[in-house]
């Protein structure tokens, strides 16, 4: 219930604000989308990533060496842009300032990143991270579940998967805690979980760092028969 009456007050607040003129964020051309057609061409140019985890590599290698050494729980995980300037301070204004009229720019931004297109198409279901309920009181909305919502349509699913208890804040933690914070996380619904079996999930989320809460969510997929998982996130870190 606390979710379907937030979740309903950020797609109205969210609608009104895609209505408004606006201002390019980045160079503050006016009348412009929140980063118009210039900014998003300079600062998101599809760059070579690993196809397991969206670190970057050379050109010519699908797998960075971590993920040929420890294969991740995700089958694939695609990112729109590096985690920088000036999408570090459009994510921190997204979700921590709550300003949910960034979802509709950076969902755009996902959806003209090279494979995922046909990575929406080909799956059953679209699961945002979800949040704890004493952040998305806080928050007031689940960014993943905007952003999903944006990219998906009719396929986002945001009851689906469950989070199971309040976690740490990930930031700053370093990756073996990271791992320990998250581990038994999350769940599927449990009267739900059998439809899970042999579909094809994507799992949206804002920041992919170590990987460790898109990869505790693809194992609570895994577990309930999923048969093939994809994370798509806004931005990957240079951190592993």
């Amino acid at each position: 219930m606390l979710y379907k009456m937030l979740a309903g007050t950020s797609r109205r607040i969210g609608a009104l604000v895609d209505r408004l003129p606006s201002q390019c964020a980045v160079c503050h051309a006016w009348p412009a989308r929140r980063v118009c057609d210039g900014c998003a061409a300079r600062f998101a140019q599809p760059r070579a990533r690993c196809t397991r985890c969206a670190l970057v590599v050379p050109e010519g290698v699908s797998e960075c060496g971590a993920c040929l050494r420890e294969p991740p729980g995700l089958d694939a995980c695609f990112a729109a842009v590096d985690y920088g300037y000036p999408w570090a301070g459009a994510i921190a204004e997204f979700k921590f300032r709550s300003d949910p009229g960034w979802a509709k720019a950076l969902a755009t931004l996902l959806r003209s990143t090279p494979w995922v297109e046909p990575a929406l198409d080909a799956a059953d279901r679209v699961l945002p991270v979800p949040l704890s309920r004493e952040r998305l009181q806080q928050r007031g909305f689940n960014q993943a579940a905007l952003l999903a919502r944006h990219i998906a349509g009719p396929k986002m699913d945001a009851t689906l998967l469950l989070r199971l208890r309040a976690t740490e804040a990930q930031s700053g933690l370093p990756r073996s805690q990271r791992l320990r914070n998250l581990q038994s996380a999350f769940a599927i619904e449990p009267q739900r979980a059998a439809s899970v079996r042999g579909q094809r999930i994507v799992v949206v989320d804002d920041v992919m760092t170590t990987g460790a809460t898109l990869n505790a969510a693809a194992q609570a997929l895994r577990e309930a028969g999923a048969a093939h998982i994809t994370a798509i996130v806004v931005a990957r870190t240079e951190l592993n």
